[in-house]
């Protein structure tokens, strides 16, 4: 697993910068109507040019099991991200992938009531996710707006033993991911939009700073643990 991704990674020199930094995984996003989108050629030179050095996620919305299948095999992704619509039957027709399930929070009500209901149909069928990720729900998007997560509602994921470790989005940057990891004592945190210094390109000072304060803030939790 990992404690630190760097998603939406559209180029070498970007992907580069996420090793050099210290980052344990980067994000290829392959949903067509996102301006981090990277195609199969450049996806491949990536996996290419960071090897083994972190773990390389696919990141789906609403494509076909065929398509995911076809992509992780060809660029040996260590694990899989849905983030769109996807049902719970996906899951077992992925493995042995290791399925990291995102969710949009924005339901101030039940917010979490949908995921509830989504990983008690993965428990029946025997296989959950890996990881939760939650993310910041906006209109018409299936993420990376930049739009913070509230974290008030993200406080209310169960922890009991059967639910998956959560990973934090939404919003993220290396002036607040700290006093995130404090908050909500997340396994891992996922930054895109907070990391670039336009829509798909990263600035490899920012990528820098958010790793060093997600790893300070990692340390002081289990520090104090």
């Amino acid at each position: 697993m990992f404690q630190i991704k760097i998603c939406g990674i559209t180029s070498v020199d970007d992907a580069r910068e996420v090793v050099r930094a210290g980052g344990e995984a980067i994000g290829l996003n392959f949903a067509a109507q996102s301006p981090r989108c990277v195609g199969l050629e450049e996806a491949k030179a990536i996996s290419t040019a960071v090897g083994s050095a972190v773990l390389k996620v696919g990141v789906f919305v609403n494509a076909s099991l065929a398509e995911i299948v076809r992509t992780a095999d060809t660029l040996h992704l260590d694990m899989v991200q849905l983030h769109g619509d996807e049902p719970p039957e996906y899951l077992p027709q992925l493995a042995p992938l290791p399925v990291i399930r995102a969710f949009r929070v924005r339901n101030r009500s039940e917010p979490l009531k949908p995921l509830g209901d989504y990983l008690s149909a993965c428990k029946r069928l025997g296989y959950l996710p890996s990881l939760v990720l939650l993310d910041a729900f906006s209109p018409g998007s299936y993420g990376g707006t930049g739009q913070q997560l509230d974290w008030q509602l993200a406080s209310r994921y169960p922890l009991e033993a059967w639910h998956p470790p959560l990973v934090l989005a939404g919003g993220l940057k290396p002036d607040n991911v700290a006093e995130a990891i404090f908050a909500l004592r997340p396994t891992a945190v996922d930054v895109a939009s907070g990391v670039e210094s336009s829509p798909g390109k990263k600035d490899p000072a920012l990528i820098a700073q958010f790793v060093t304060a997600a790893k300070r803030a990692f340390a002081r939790l289990r520090a104090s643990s």
